[in-house]
């Protein structure tokens, strides 16, 4: 009965922060890049080690997801993405694991829009991951949630393919 009790909060919560969002948009040119081609793999710097790498099919898609630090958007937009969870699931199971710690989630925005919108944009987006967390037990003095707005570009160029690489929120391990 008390594992119930305290893992039904915590399903409910997850469910409300990845629920899907209702708005709609007005942008035709904001088509969905292919979950492959704009979810790249590690971000620079090494992942963290995690200790869950037993050989489990499980725990080897924990470690992978692990590796991966980028939380991907649609344009204009900071709803978090279905294949976001496994990502912001594997980054809070490690951040529970290692209560020393701590994490900044950075908000990043593409080069469209002025500098303001994209920071307020940025920051929208990694309050969000932040938030998401926080709903999976990760306290919230072991996270920062900041925003470059689009001061920080994962990819050169002035094309979706670009863009869509630095519509992101990156976990960061600070040394």
């Amino acid at each position: 009965m008390k594992s119930a009790v305290r893992v039904l909060p915590l399903a409910v919560l997850a469910a409300l922060a990845f629920g899907c969002s209702t708005q709609q948009t007005t942008d035709s040119s904001s088509a969905s890049p292919s979950t492959g081609a704009a979810s790249p793999g590690a971000q620079s710097g090494a992942a963290p080690s995690s200790g869950v790498a037993s050989g489990a099919m499980g725990d080897q898609r924990s470690a992978a997801a692990l590796a991966k630090r980028s939380v991907y958007y649609d344009f204009d937009k900071s709803d978090l993405r279905p294949e976001a969870r496994p990502v912001i699931e594997a980054n809070a199971r490690y951040l529970l694991a290692h209560p020393d710690v701590k994490a900044r989630v950075e908000g990043n925005a593409d080069e469209r829009g002025s500098a303001e919108y994209n920071l307020a944009l940025g920051q929208r987006r990694s309050d969000g991951v932040l938030k998401a967390m926080t709903l999976l037990g990760v306290p919230a003095n072991h996270m920062e949630a900041v925003s470059f707005g689009k001061e920080k570009p994962k990819a050169a160029g002035h094309d979706e393919t670009a863009w869509s690489e630095n519509r992101r929120s990156d976990i960061v391990y600070p040394q």
